[in-house]
This record gives C-alpha cells, structure tokens and sequence, in this order.
C-alpha cells in the first residue's frame, strides 16, 4: 500500500544536477514551496567528484569557464578558489609538442604561432578573423543564425585549410564535444570558441564537485533530500522507489536523458556521448605546468597533470595525471593509452599507477545541426523536463535550461490561479 508524504510541495524536482538545482533556486526565490529529490547521497549528477585514495577525481574531465552568464549570475568565484589552466593547448605532432595559445594573453609563449609552424598565413589570418568576430559580435547574434550547419562545415567557410583541422580543431574539438568527426552545430561551436576567448578555463580547489555543492548549500534546508529515487511520475504527482507517494501541482524532471526518457515515457532525446576519464599516479609529473595536452594522432581526446593546477588533488605527494578517452575502452585499448601518453609526454609511464577510472555514458548530448540552442520545458500539463540535451551541453545550457523550467512553471501555476473560480463566486 501505498504512503501519502505528508509534505505540501507545490513543485517537485527530480534530479539534483545542476539543472535541477538551479530550477530549484529560481522557484524558492519566487516564493514557491520546493522539493528537491536526488537519488544518490549527494547533489550535482555528473558534475560530481570523488575522493579515491587520497586523490580528488572528478567525473570524467571537466573544466569550470568563468564567461558562462550562468556561472556570472549564480556562482561565488571566489569561494571556489578557482585554479587556471594556462592559456591554451600543447598539441603533439610529428615534431613534438607544440604550443597553441592566445597571443593576447600570453605573448612571449606564442612562438609557435609563427606561419610554418603549427599553421599557415592563411590559416592564422582566419584564425585572428574568426576570433575577432566571435569574441566581439553581440552573443544574440550568433545565437540568432538562421542557417546551421556543421563544425567541420564551418571551419571550412572560415577559411581554414583541411591541414590545420586536422592538426589543431578536430583533436581539440573532440575533446569539447566528445566526437571526433566534427559533426557538432556550428552555432554551438562559436558560442563555445567565444567563451573560451573572453573567459579562464580552470578547476575548483576542492573539484568541479564544488559547483553543484554551492548551489545547494544556498538552498533552505528543507528543500532538498538526497538518497531519494523517484520510480514513477504520477497523475497526483511522484511516486517514490519505497512506495511512498509525493503530491504536487508540477513536477520538473532534471535528470539526466535516459533516465528523462524513462520517467517520461515519449520523450525525444539525442543520442548520448559516451567518455571515460583515466586517473594515474606518477612519482613525477611528466609535464612542470598546468596546461592540456592533446594528441594529433588522436589516440585520446586530452591529458592533464592536475597537481600542476594544484597540489591538494594528491594525498601522497604524487602526481595525478587525467586522461580521457571517447567510448569505454577494453584493457588492451587502455593499454595502448598508457603507451601513448608515454609517447606524447616522453616519459616512461610504465611505473604509473591506475588509481581511478570513470565512464560516463550521457556526458553529453549528441548536438547535430540543426540544433535549437534552447527549447521549452514544457512536456505535458503540469510535466516539465530540462537539463543539458534541452539546450546545450555545457554548464551553461544545464543551468539556464533549468531557469527557463522555472519560468515556465511559474507562468502556468500564476495562469492557473488566474482561471481558479474565487470562493463563493
């Protein structure tokens, strides 16, 4: 038999991801009455960290871009004690490692920027066209394009020749979006070049976990409750894995988008990117600076010493290297990963420790052009669904999917009471 919650929840929102969480925030600052259900034991779904022997592991790569208008609205930067990346990306090629970087802020590492060198002429002039636009134009412009078409197209119209994609954007790019054949929208790729253009790539002190943590920290105590599964939606409202049930006049579901398209059963998701994220130990770092790494030869989407960023990600005094990789790979293929990252850093990696290891299967929405950068939350009357595969894959698009689900419960609750009959009427 069925139990009744007792509580007088007007929303509820299932999923505690960032999405959630900053419906959650929207809907308590408008005054409504909150529950915020999480079925593991702590908020932030696959913005999470971990504590693994004394090494602090993230859930999969992440990094934390300070130009999100989300992140400006919501997040204490401050307070997360924020650690760059340098500036740019160390791209291996047949002759090396060489070094691709944002002149205007780091001058004298731009040598290798050079014509000859990583590109040509030509190559950088579209660069320095492309960057200009991107950063400068008003972001609504480049939200507002009417034509969509692929990165790869996109890289093409701007002029970049099929040498330099090859060497530079599609091993990058591979790593932002999780697929290597540059299929992503280009709307979304210039939205992503200009935030990395006008803002800093860098990690919380503590991990990308830090973020979901605030948010929830600012949250009445009574709003969220973790180790709490949701197994159905209902008529009345949600259905609890321990059979109890929880009434509410709407319900917002946050999760990720299998387990959306599982509570909401009609429910149109994109197809899935899958990463894994590889954790090892070394008695030295293999690289003396806080900066990407990635492969022309694309045998991993990027490496990164993370106790370069800062020393407390190890317990042990050791160096933690971060390795991710599309798919889930078998032993054999980690394997061949440990050879070329011995390769790329040119160290002997055979004494490194495994000491973690992640796959994410929904770490992002497959984003295919045409793709609307946003989309209503509305899924039926009093049923809303948000999160990153209903806008963009990024921090960003969780977090202002999850302000748009809360503006749109609050206009059908207010529209609502507007038709309600007045007592005695």
């Amino acid at each position: 038999m069925r139990k009744p919650d007792g509580s007088d929840a007007e929303v509820v929102v299932v999923g505690a991801g960032v999405a959630g969480l900053a419906c959650a925030a929207d809907l308590v600052a408008a005054g409504v009455r909150v529950r915020l259900l999480e079925a593991s034991d702590a908020p932030g779904g696959r913005v999470a960290t971990d504590r693994v022997r004394g090494f602090t592991t993230d859930r999969g790569f992440q990094v934390f871009n300070t130009a999100y208008p989300q992140v400006k609205r919501r997040i204490d930067l401050r307070a997360l004690r924020l650690r760059p990346f340098t500036p740019g990306v160390l791209v291996h090629t047949g002759d090396g490692l060489r070094r691709f970087t944002d002149p205007t802020r780091r001058l004298r590492d731009s040598r290798d920027l050079l014509p000859g060198r990583l590109a040509t002429a030509r190559d950088l002039a579209a660069l320095g066209v492309m960057s200009a636009r991107d950063m400068l134009a008003p972001a609504a412009r480049l939200r507002g394009s009417r034509r969509d078409g692929t990165t790869l197209t996109a890289l093409a119209e701007a002029g970049f020749s099929p040498a330099f994609v090859e060497t530079f954007f599609r091993p990058f790019l591979s790593g932002v979006f999780l697929e290597d054949e540059l299929e992503t929208s280009a709307r979304f790729f210039h939205l992503v070049w200009r935030t990395m253009l006008r803002g800093t790539l860098c990690l919380p002190a503590d991990g990308i976990g830090a973020v979901p943590a605030q948010l929830a920290a600012a949250l009445p105590g009574s709003v969220l409750r973790t180790a709490t599964s949701v197994a159905s939606l209902t008529p009345e409202g949600v259905l609890l894995a321990d059979g109890t049930d929880l009434a509410a006049a709407a319900v917002v579901v946050a999760t990720g988008q299998s387990a959306a398209a599982r509570l909401l059963p009609g429910l149109s998701v994109p197809r899935a990117r899958t990463v894994t994220t590889l954790y090892h130990a070394a008695e030295r770092s293999p690289l003396a600076e806080p900066t990407l790494v990635i492969d022309g030869s694309r045998r991993f989407l990027n490496t990164c010493v993370l106790t370069e960023l800062h020393p407390g990600y190890s317990g042990d005094g050791r160096a933690l290297v971060s390795t991710s990789v599309l798919g889930a790979p078998g032993p054999a293929e980690e394997a061949a990963v440990r050879v070329a990252l011995g390769h790329v850093y040119g160290a002997d990696t055979g004494g490194w420790e495994a000491v973690h290891r992640v796959t994410v299967r929904d770490a992002l929405p497959a984003m295919t052009p045409p793709w609307p950068l946003s989309r209503s939350t509305r899924f039926s009357p009093g049923r809303y669904v948000c999160g990153d595969h209903r806008a963009t894959g990024s921090l960003q698009g969780a977090m202002a999917s999850g302000a748009r689900a809360a503006r749109e419960v609050l206009s059908d609750l207010r529209a609502r009471t507007r038709t309600q009959p007045r007592p005695g009427a």
